[in-house]
């Protein structure tokens, strides 16, 4: 009689021919990671399901959460986020302070009838409790998995502006699903010296060496700008074939 017969017998418990007693830890931790991987297969089979074709265009922007109103900066976030809504698109960030604050708030003020929406998207983090006052519609995320994906579900466009490691991670992130083809056609615009920097890195540390890891292609994958306006510019190009696009 092995320890399972024993502890059924001690609580009772029926004995089936695939069953595994939950203090049996490695049989229960290997039950426990295949439903794990079960659900994942799931979700993935729903995330294949294509939405709808939205009203708006929706242009994510990525930035960093420590940078003050009166930096010059957030100033130049708000003011493309409101030549974005202008143009009729919903804006989406991070829904937390700094720059996500600075687009959320120039989508509202140029937003006064309500006629596109200023989105948020959290991640649960302790020193992080609250959304920007600038965020009418909140989504909530516990794990920075599922929040990326959703960013991903959500967007028609990517803009990348000053940030640190988490901007960094986003960056990558739409980066790398553009390069293997998770993602067609959907605009990454990188503004300012740090992106065009690590463009240039990966072009002398990923590329040009004896044994390339990329092809040349993938390092031209953003659009690298300097400033907010040539961002600007290349979105209304986007956004204008977009809307043939949804005339067809």
């Amino acid at each position: 009689m092995d320890a399972n017969d024993n502890l059924n017998r001690k609580y009772c418990l029926p004995k089936t021919a695939d069953s595994v007693s939950i203090y049996d830890a490695q049989s229960s931790f290997q039950v426990v990671e295949s439903a794990i991987l079960g659900l994942w297969k799931v979700v993935n089979n729903l995330t294949t399901i294509q939405p709808p074709k939205r009203e708006r265009y929706r242009v994510s922007i990525f930035g960093s959460a420590r940078l003050k109103p009166d930096s010059p900066l957030y100033e130049g976030v708000k003011r493309l986020a409101s030549e974005l809504t202008a143009m009729g698109c919903d804006i989406v960030t991070g829904g937390g302070p700094g720059l996500m604050q600075a687009a959320n708030e120039g989508s509202v003020i140029a937003d006064p009838a309500n006629l596109t929406q200023s989105i948020g998207v959290r991640i649960d983090l302790d020193f992080e409790q609250e959304s920007n006052p600038f965020v009418e519609e909140l989504y909530q995320h516990q794990t920075f998995f599922t929040r990326l994906h959703h960013f991903v579900l959500l967007s028609d466009a990517f803009v990348v502006v000053p940030g640190g490691i988490g901007t960094t991670l986003e960056a990558l992130m739409i980066w790398q699903l553009l390069q293997v083809r998770k993602l067609n056609d959907t605009p990454l615009i990188m503004i300012g010296q740090m992106w065009s920097d690590l463009q240039a890195w990966a072009q002398l540390y990923i590329l040009n060496t004896e044994q390339p890891m990329a092809n040349p292609e993938d390092i031209k994958i953003p659009d690298c700008v300097s400033d907010f306006d040539s961002a600007i510019a290349l979105l209304q190009k986007a956004h204008a074939q977009w809307q043939q696009e949804c005339e067809l």
